[in-house]
């Protein structure tokens, strides 16, 4: 199944840019979980696009950079301009089994780190700078902004 869920998220955008809401619908779950991270003024506007409330009206402002396959997880990055304005954002796509997504982390002018961890007893001490914790991921375009760095651990 790896590849199939970046997949998956890759043709969500592709379908967002497209203003094709029927494909956005197909891929995601009717109950998304939906969790945001970020200035209040900015909360909804990634929920009204996967609705289809709120269209990218000019796809050159909204670039996806990258796209990370994480396992179920699939990490995106990339940022959207308003005017003069560069907003960087990651969002983090759970993939439930290679077809649907079921879950969205939003997280917009925010800096981002993932960590894996190795759960080996009934203890959890999720340290960055546990040897059980590793480094899967970072955010790169917001890492020289003033901006909340955050970590994520999975």
């Amino acid at each position: 199944m790896e590849g199939q869920n970046k997949k998956i998220v890759c043709d969500l955008y592709e379908a967002l840019a497209a203003r094709d809401t029927n494909s956005v619908q197909c891929v995601l779950a009717p109950d998304i979980d939906w969790w945001f991270h970020g200035p209040p003024a900015h909360k909804y506007n990634l929920m009204q696009l996967l609705t289809g409330s709120c269209v990218i009206e000019d796809t050159d402002s909204f670039k996806v950079v990258v796209v990370v396959d994480l396992g179920s997880m699939v990490v995106a990055e990339g940022y959207h301009l308003y005017g003069n304005r560069k907003t960087c954002w990651v969002h983090a796509w759970t993939v439930e089994n290679g077809k649907i997504i079921t879950q969205v982390k939003e997280y917009l002018n925010s800096s981002l780190t993932i960590f894996s961890y190795t759960k080996s007893s009934n203890v959890f001490l999720a340290s960055p700078r546990s040897p059980k914790c590793k480094n899967v991921w970072q955010s790169e375009l917001a890492n020289n902004a003033s901006v909340p760095h955050l970590l994520l651990v999975l």
